[in-house]
């Protein structure tokens, strides 16, 4: 049986922006989830009811197939800590070769708390914009990371679990090329005027969108943007 309904694991950011709008475009049904989890940079959860209802506002067939939003709360990344994510320390490379704004094991949670929301919400196929081609170097974006996690909640569950990852071999530019070619202009000026990706939360505007300028998060967002227009930083 071929399923028609979609959970997306939907930041607010321009990856899971992109990945909503590759849904929307699959699935018969897509609903969507966000995660609290005391991270420094929460605009991102205040965008993203602007980012669904602008997605709406494109596409009648869009807004169709769109449906419910779920927020859960994970506050035990904030009391474990460690992170620039989560306390206010700096963004700097640390000892382990990782950023600072690693936080363990979240995208292992996120995917466990969302097969969990789908599993009492009918749903079987889970999308995330997890990428290893164009990324900060997080072990849990890989894609050996996140099969594993299919596999385990497969078993955990009872049943096949699916997890999409449309942008896992992509770089940030093309991530730009592919929201173009799902919905036009009009989703890639939604992408710079609504989406936040930037790990201080920072509102300030720039061609490729809102954000403090100088994060990881923000130079690979930028770097990529100028790529796609075919320009060089």
């Amino acid at each position: 049986m071929v399923s028609t309904s979609a959970l997306v694991l939907f930041s607010g950011g321009q990856d899971s922006t992109v990945c909503l709008a590759w849904a929307l475009e699959k699935f018969a049904h897509v609903e969507t989830v966000g995660f609290d989890y005391g991270q420094r940079h929460d605009a991102e959860l205040v965008a993203r009811p602007r980012v669904r209802d602008g997605l709406k506002e494109q596409s009648a067939i869009w807004a169709q197939k769109l449906g419910g939003d779920h927020v859960l709360s994970l506050d035990i990344f904030k009391a474990i800590g460690g992170s620039a994510l989560t306390e206010d320390m700096a963004i700097r490379m640390g000892a382990d070769g990782l950023p600072t704004t690693f936080v363990p094991g979240r995208n292992v949670m996120f995917l466990t708390s969302a097969a969990a929301l789908g599993y009492r919400r009918g749903f079987s196929d889970l999308v995330g914009g997890m990428c290893e081609t164009d990324f900060s170097g997080y072990p849990d974006c890989r894609d050996a990371t996140i099969q594993a996690t299919a596999t385990a909640l497969s078993l955990a569950l009872g049943r096949p679990l699916h997890i999409h990852t449309p942008l896992m071999w992509i770089d940030k530019a093309a991530t730009w090329r592919l929201a173009e070619q799902l919905g036009g202009n009009a989703l890639v000026d939604l992408i710079v005027r609504e989406a936040i990706t930037c790990y201080q939360g920072d509102s300030a505007i720039h061609d490729w969108g809102h954000g403090c300028g100088v994060c990881p998060a923000c130079e690979l967002r930028a770097a990529g943007y100028m790529k796609y227009r075919g320009h060089d930083l």
